[in-house]
């Protein structure tokens, strides 16, 4: 009876299994579907654009190449959902690379595919997310994977990782303000990011900051001098908390627009607290003297002194009006570079 009954198990067992393998590829089946469905309407919405893309120097990859990469598109491999599109993970010309999949139907998305492209094929910077190439008739990005994903989730402990030291959080700011300044500089057009946040820094195997999602970028004009590069926009893009509140309010953007998404991202670096409300916040507690309460307490060994200097020169990277806002280069720069070599040099041998 004992063994009858073990016997009926097994087979319940065998055709729960059966049941879930036919469910699954009856998924995938469907999954692959819809994709065929995204790439006729990408080849569709990108018609009109193959001669642009052909300006600019990239490796094309194929759509069968991305398509093995990710294993049709796989969700077992997808890694992230932004505003463009789903991003997956995958391997190509023997690289770990992600793979950021143009949401079929988003003009938008389409403007910042195109823009990607043209400041990304024509800049490198150790400090910038590597691109690797493009499929651009299907809308798909490629870059190199990042292995230690984004500063967001690094500073959140997503995935219960181990809390960055405040060592390697001065590192990664003098690391972006770097490749920020770098865009800034860039000739003839200075290219501002627009959209700086934790989200958009992505930290490599050893932790190097690098500055990814170029698509809201923008070249300035370069009649307009340096000091007072600012172009006026139609409509502000970003993402709120972060946005220049000047650019918002007159639609003017310049370099100092970045400075400010800076600042507040600097403050978040210490504190790993939201971006709502948080220069008022550290402000207010450097005034009454506990600003040591808003340091993230994942670490436990705070430099207070230094650890306040970057909290008062963010303020400053966050002030509401343009002119009152440091000089990357001239300013903040050598002051975070002062810090990052204090704690390299603190750092256990």
């Amino acid at each position: 009876m004992a063994e009858e009954m073990r016997k009926m198990g097994d087979q319940e067992k065998n055709k729960g299994r059966a049941a879930l393998e036919k469910a699954e590829a009856s998924n995938r089946i469907a999954e692959l579907d819809s994709n065929r469905r995204v790439i006729a309407e990408m080849k569709q919405l990108t018609t009109d654009d193959n001669d642009d893309d052909h300006k600019f120097n990239y490796h094309r990859y194929t759509i069968d190449e991305i398509e093995e990469a990710t294993q049709y598109f796989s969700s077992s491999v997808k890694i992230g959902e932004g505003g463009y599109g789903p991003v997956y993970r995958g391997r190509l010309s023997n690289y770990d690379v992600a793979i950021k999949v143009l949401r079929p139907g988003a003009a938008q998305g389409r403007s910042q595919f195109q823009k990607e492209v043209e400041v990304l094929s024509c800049i490198r910077h150790p400090n910038m997310v590597p691109f690797l190439g493009a499929c651009p008739e299907y809308g798909c990005l490629v870059y190199e994977y990042m292995a230690n994903g984004s500063l967001e989730e690094r500073l959140l402990r997503r995935g219960n990782t181990p809390p960055l030291s405040w060592q390697t959080r001065f590192k990664i700011a003098s690391e972006i303000v770097t490749g920020v300044l770098f865009l800034h500089q860039t000739k003839p057009e200075p290219i501002v990011h627009r959209d700086l946040k934790p989200g958009n820094i992505l930290l490599d195997q050893n932790f190097v900051g690098r500055i990814s999602d170029v698509g809201l970028a923008r070249l300035l004009p370069p009649s307009i001098a340096e000091d007072i590069t600012q172009y006026r926009m139609t409509s502000t893009a970003g993402t709120f908390c972060y946005i220049d509140p000047e650019y918002q309010q007159t639609g003017m953007l310049g370099v100092k627009s970045d400075v400010y998404s800076l600042g507040i991202m600097l403050l978040q670096m210490i504190t790993a607290k939201p971006a709502m409300g948080l220069s008022h916040h550290v402000e207010n507690a450097i005034e009454k003297g506990t600003f040591g309460q808003m340091l993230d307490p994942c670490v436990p060994d705070w430099p207070q002194d230094e650890a306040l200097g970057f909290a008062k020169l963010a303020l400053q990277c966050a002030e509401l009006r343009r002119k009152d806002r440091p000089d990357l280069g001239k300013v903040v720069l050598p002051e975070l570079t002062r810090l990052r070599d204090l704690g390299e040099e603190s750092m256990p041998v």
